[in-house]
């Protein structure tokens, strides 16, 4: 057998590691020719490394890999100098990746990290200062950062999972993903055979026998894919529609679904459909497509709950009266995606109920202490997923629906979509495409700010968080307060009061008061309005307060009595 080592290198002298450390490769593993291995790597038995890895441990060091583990083309693993995991065998490494385990093209593997044993890490993902358990499927595109995924859980594709609350919360791998994953472990095992035998005539003949024997008892097999994977089966579900419900899922969050009738909607008085009980992605899917059919003529909304916070963190409609079933491209429309057939999404300034949906998405944004930005592709990026951003000038809700409908305006075949981004966690928290390529266009700046401002009513916070204001109604509280209100509750926070006066205020002796009431920020901030002109002459502070860990997060003076 033949095993080309002549890429495997020792680490190089540094400050922090003099030894020159060299890879240990067992003599059953394959590293194809256009690899790299620097430094203190531990290669197990049966490990495949394809084309175009590298595997650097000169930073960060020692790095293990297990026996039958595959790495595959253009993975990264690399290191930092500082911090550590624990591996199995009790010693501590700066990459520790257990046996049986597959890290699939393009994955980042960062230490300190660990890999459990039969886990799939998928295309593109990555890993870093983390844990991932036994046992555990991560699909394509998803970041883990700083926290332990349990063993056994599963990970959807383009999942961002950087809070341990997140990480408890995500559902159980099925049986069809551990098949999945087996088969892929037996793929690559063959090819690492094969590759060892290439040169070998007599090799190959004997290879070339047992799979035309197999193949004359068992036929033609064909990979039976998870069902997470299989995101189509045969559902007629609008992509944008499956992507909300893998997002809500993979942050942990109970999904759900309401319906209207025309006269209801109008007044706001939904219906709960008949409870989903489940966080398999396949069967949610399954169950919201006959919420759809069994309320077919009405609207439709899903709801994404925090059941940790008791609050919802996601409104958004599916489906319209005009809508037709059983068509997905018209019937899975979000509130800020297509408004309905008749209507294109960039009218929503000429549209009231399509500009309605969208002034309450970016305000619920805002009011949540998010950022707002806009991006644009044409279809040839659309498809590489590579967007463009859009200048913002301001985060007021009037700049963003006007912003949003110049972009429309201005580039009428291009895909356009509304982000949300969460300053604090640096993080995107929602992504919703409002126009699409050959709708019609009919708005402009001047009305989307027209209707931004005739939609908000007479309440001092249904503007938004950053807005000036543009109604009759003043607040009583700054534009930092509201801020800082808003974050909190967006972060599930109870919010209190504490009162002083003057004399009281310089010695910190503070009054305390009662639990704020509201089920959202735009009611908190409603209810502190009321507080403070009761007490105009005493200085008054919010205390965010974090009722899982019972401590305070947050103090804030929010009003000082004139001098």
């Amino acid at each position: 057998m033949t095993v080309v080592r002549s890429n495997a290198t020792a680490a190089p002298p540094t400050p922090w590691s003099q030894n020159l450390a060299e890879p240990k490769i067992h003599n059953t593993a394959y590293v194809h020719a256009f690899s790299n291995i620097i430094g203190d790597v531990r290669i197990g038995e049966n490990v495949m490394i394809a084309p175009g890895i590298s595997i650097r441990a000169d930073e960060g060091n020692p790095f293990s890999i297990g026996s039958n583990t595959n790495i595959q083309d253009g993975a990264v693993i690399h290191g930092l100098e500082q911090g550590r995991v624990t591996g199995d065998d009790g010693t501590p490494y700066s990459v520790w990746i257990g046996n049986n385990s597959s890290i699939t093209h393009m994955a980042l593997i960062h230490g300190p990290a660990y890999v459990g044993n039969d886990c799939f890490i998928g295309f593109r993902s990555t890993v870093f200062n983390a844990t991932v358990g036994h046992g555990c499927v991560v699909m394509m595109h998803a970041l883990i950062q700083d926290v332990k995924i349990p063993p056994g859980k599963y990970v959807p594709s383009g999942a961002i999972i950087t809070s341990q609350q997140q990480a408890d919360r995500l559902s159980e791998v099925q049986p069809d993903d551990k098949k999945f994953a087996a088969h892929i472990i037996s793929i690559n095992d063959s090819l690492r055979s094969g590759y060892h035998c290439v040169d070998d005539v007599v090799c190959v003949a004997d290879i070339q026998s047992a799979n035309a024997a197999a193949s004359s008892v068992v036929g033609p097999t064909t990979l039976d894919l998870p069902l997470k994977q299989k995101n189509i089966h045969n559902s007629s579900l609008h992509p944008d529609v499956v992507s909300s419900v893998r997002s809500l899922l993979a942050q942990g969050y109970q999904v759900g679904t309401e319906h209207a009738n025309k006269r209801r909607f109008q007044t706001s008085s939904w219906t709960s459909c008949a409870s989903f009980n489940t966080n398999n992605e396949g069967e949610l899917l399954d169950h919201l497509e006959s919420c759809l059919q069994d309320h077919s003529g009405e609207y439709v909304r899903l709801i994404g709950i925090d059941t940790n916070a008791k609050r919802r963190v996601l409104e958004t409609i599916i489906q319209r009266p005009t809508d037709r079933p059983g068509q997905s491209e018209v019937r899975s429309v979000t509130s800020l995606s297509q408004p309905s057939s008749s209507h294109a999404v960039s009218s929503i300034a000429s549209s009231n109920s399509a500009s309605a949906d969208l002034t309450t998405i970016v305000r619920q944004l805002i009011n949540q202490g998010c950022k707002i930005a806009i991006e644009r592709a044409d279809k040839r990026r659309f498809q590489t997923s590579s967007w463009t951003s859009y200048a913002l000038e301001s985060q007021t809700e009037s700049a963003v629906l006007a912003a949003i409908s110049d972009c429309i305006a201005n580039n009428p075949n291009d895909y356009v979509r509304a982000i949300g981004v969460d300053p604090h966690a640096k993080r995107r928290v929602s992504e919703q495409i409002v126009h699409r390529p050959g709708q019609d266009v009919r708005s402009n700046s001047s009305n989307a700010t027209s209707n931004s401002s005739s939609s908000t009513g007479s309440s001092s916070f249904s503007t938004g968080a950053k807005s000036t204001q543009t109604n009759t109604t003043s607040s009583v509280l700054t534009l930092d307060a509201i801020e800082t209100i808003s974050r909190l509750v967006a972060q599930g926070c109870a919010i209190f009061t504490e009162f002083a006066d003057e004399r009281r205020q310089k010695s910190n002796a503070w009054e305390t008061g009662s639990q704020v009431s509201g089920s959202n920020a735009a009611e908190v901030v409603r209810s502190l309005e009321s507080i403070v002109r009761d007490r105009q002459k005493s200085y008054v502070r919010v205390i965010g307060v974090d009722q899982k860990a019972k401590k305070r997060v947050a103090e804030k003076v929010i009003y000082r009595p004139a001098k």
